[in-house]
């Protein structure tokens, strides 16, 4: 456990343009767990969406080898916990998007995690949007997509009860010793897009769940300030 208050997020940082190989990225810091995300529009989509005017968006989500104390082996980096989680990512970022508006492209994101200390699901979906914000735009300049397809900012955060009190954006000393862990992700309307809990101890409350989505939509709306600053800019 830390000194910082348990209401309040980990200090956060969105870099922008990180990489130059692609029309979005962004290197999401939150604490210590730090995400490099990418994003591309490729002109297809699917087979099972051809023809029918609706684009895509996916995700893929690794830990680097070097991204935790204890190294990663390779082989997992595409093994069963990625793809969950890349799968929470591209649902995610979909709830965001007018597919329609989109027409037939496909938007691909990355989201690498470079180092964890917990929370690296929540800073990709986080730092994933502003990367695909970016590519958008960017398909957008380049006249393969009419308009701007982005209609809502999505963002994550964990909450939790660690030691009977609520906690906001665990690292991973306050994840490992929770009673109750959730991933929460929502829309800039406040809407509810994906809800992971787990009581890890003993079962908790539906006033306890209650409490820890008030608390996570007070981290949300905090990102998703950061986020419309970061791609106003």
């Amino acid at each position: 456990m830390t000194d910082r208050p348990g209401d309040r997020l980990r200090p956060v940082t969105l870099e922008l343009g990180f990489t130059e190989a692609t029309p979005g990225s962004v290197l999401i810091s939150m604490g210590r767990t730090r995400v490099l995300c990418t994003a591309s529009v490729d002109e297809a989509v699917p087979r099972w969406l051809r023809d029918t005017g609706r684009g895509w968006v996916t995700a893929e989500y690794a830990m680097l080898p070097g991204s935790s104390s204890d190294r990663v082996r390779r082989d997992h980096i595409s093994g069963g916990r990625a793809k969950e989680i890349s799968r929470l990512i591209g649902r995610s970022l979909r709830a965001g998007v007018d597919m329609e508006l989109m027409g037939e492209v496909t938007a691909r994101v990355d989201c690498d995690v470079i180092e964890a200390d917990g929370g690296t699901r929540t800073a990709a979906v986080t730092g994933a949007w502003v990367a695909l914000h970016q590519a958008l735009e960017d398909a957008v300049e380049r006249e393969v997509v009419a308009l701007s397809p982005v209609i809502d900012e999505i963002a994550a955060v964990s909450v939790g009860i660690v030691d009977g009190e609520l906690w906001l954006d665990l690292d991973y000393g306050a994840d490992v010793s929770a009673g109750v862990d959730l991933n929460v992700v929502m829309s800039g309307r406040g809407l509810i897009v994906d809800v992971q809990g787990t009581a890890e101890k003993a079962p908790f409350s539906r006033g306890d769940l209650d409490r820890l989505l008030d608390l996570a939509r007070s981290g949300i709306v905090e990102l998703h300030d950061m986020q419309r600053r970061a791609v106003a800019d």
